[in-house]
């Protein structure tokens, strides 16, 4: 078994689990006490983070493990779970690379985190380049249909 705590939790305008319109959204990451202020010492040195947070209002009995249409558009194919991003997923767990914006004390402010009010914050890590894909990204078409207003 694997147990995990919250090592902060994030707080926007989002009170509502919504597809689309994240764009705009600024979050402010509060580190929990238990964790010395120093933790974040100079995390602001980076223009990017990779969030990784628990989808904590998804309730159990619509956690999906087989294949669905994504977004229950029928117009899209039928996607295994681990192929898509679907906040009900088996785990729970969300992962997003946000911008930085400022850092103060135990406060960190990003834009771009797609998470509602209140989600538990389980890891940071920072984004390097070295990290990143090399070569092209390649996904399906209807990938970027559902996209197309996730970050209006």
């Amino acid at each position: 078994m694997i147990t995990l705590e919250p090592i902060g939790f994030a707080y926007n305008e989002r009170d509502e689990i919504r597809d689309d319109y994240w764009g705009e959204v600024i979050s402010e990451i509060i580190l929990d006490t238990s964790f010395p202020e120093e933790s974040l010492c100079k995390i602001e040195s980076f223009s990017h983070l990779d969030i990784i947070f628990y989808f904590h209002k998804v309730e159990k009995k619509k956690i999906f493990t087989g294949a669905r249409h994504p977004r229950n558009d029928e117009n899209l194919p039928k996607v295994g779970i681990f192929g898509q991003r679907s906040k009900n997923r088996p785990n729970q767990l969300g992962l997003t690379t946000v911008k930085v914006l400022n850092r103060e004390g135990r406060r960190l402010f990003v834009s771009g985190l797609d998470c509602i009010n209140e989600t538990p914050i389980l890891d940071i890590k920072p984004v390097m380049e070295e990290f990143l894909p090399k070569g092209p990204i390649v996904q399906p078409e209807w990938t970027h249909k559902i996209m197309k207003k996730y970050w209006d």
